[in-house]
């Protein structure tokens, strides 16, 4: 398809998703030309294989991106448009470290995915034994913290407000600059000491010595750090792209998760 038909079947997509788009160009020498990409709205790696992995297969420091049965699953997937809704980090011995309601947690994968419909597994190449133990110190000092509860509710307004700043062809550093000035009107400035999924993860990596991006981790939902994988267009600037692992459960395409 030529490049032209490509950019005008690409738009209207971009438009219903409201999501972050950008140019590239393909490396292939007969489309050597800038072609609009789009986020990818599914939990499909980008060559559409799905692994099936389990704890063996699993590295300290991976990141799990899940979905559960529920109304607050998918009251967060309809707001985000996306199909998870829960960020959790793996922390080695066949354990997670999650925020959630209750507080910082620390349990069992295999409770952890009895809870779950769907649970994806995502690595930074890059994480080392040093970053591991800085993220294990992290967990350590966190277990048992309150959850912020004010964080999520907050982000309920910004996640509409913020599509605004996601209009396709918007540029990279348009985007970034938007999301930031919207995150400080919604969420405000400073840093909090309380943590709600997306964010502990972000903070883990950060207090780690590897952070994923330098967006404030206040303003990223599960479904940002979806988007950070390979094959896909972040809604902010990254430092590595995260690589696909494989999933922990996996629901077909067409299965809804209710």
């Amino acid at each position: 398809m030529p490049t032209r038909r490509r950019l005008l079947a690409a738009a209207p997509l971009a438009l219903l998703a409201g999501c972050a788009t950008r140019f590239y160009d393909e490396q292939q020498p007969e489309a050597a030309r800038p072609l609009l990409q789009v986020q990818n709205p599914g939990l499909q790696p980008s060559t559409g294989e799905v692994i099936r992995v389990q704890a063996q297969d699993l590295q300290a420091g991976d990141i799990i991106l899940s979905a559960a049965n529920g109304a607050t699953s998918l009251g967060i997937r309809l707001m985000t448009l996306a199909p998870v809704s829960h960020a959790s980090l793996y922390v080695g011995s066949a354990e997670i470290a999650e925020a959630v309601g209750e507080g910082i947690r620390r349990r069992t994968l295999e409770q952890f995915l009895e809870e779950e419909a769907t649970a994806v597994a995502f690595r930074h190449p890059g994480v080392r034994e040093e970053h591991v133990l800085r993220m294990q110190a992290f967990v350590g000092e966190t277990v048992g913290q309150k959850y912020n509860l004010l964080g999520v509710m907050l982000q309920a307004p910004f996640a509409i407000d913020r599509k605004l700043c996601e209009l396709p062809l918007t540029p990279t550093l348009v985007r970034d600059f938007c999301l930031q000035g919207l995150g400080a009107f919604h969420l405000g400035l400073g840093s909090s000491d309380t943590f709600f999924c997306s964010q502990f993860v972000l903070e883990a990596y950060r207090r780690a010595g590897l952070p994923l991006t330098e967006a404030d981790p206040r303003l990223l939902s599960p479904a940002d750090l979806l988007h950070m994988r390979e094959g896909d267009v972040p809604s902010v600037r990254t430092h590595q792209a995260l690589v696909y692992v494989g999933h922990l459960k996996y629901q077909p395409l067409g299965a809804p998760i209710v």
